[in-house]
């Protein structure tokens, strides 16, 4: 099976992060319907 990306966010930021968890990210909800990506959504960092 192949894996496909379909939207790309330029120059995001980072804001926080939780160094003892693992295998989750979160996105400001405008940035995510503008690149058009759905919650629970495979995301590349």
């Amino acid at each position: 099976m192949r894996t496909m990306l379909k939207s790309k966010i330029h120059r995001a930021r980072v804001s926080g992060l939780c160094l003892d968890y693992e295998g989750s990210i979160t996105i400001d909800k405008r940035l995510m319907a503008e690149a058009d990506i759905l919650a629970y959504e495979q995301v590349q960092v």
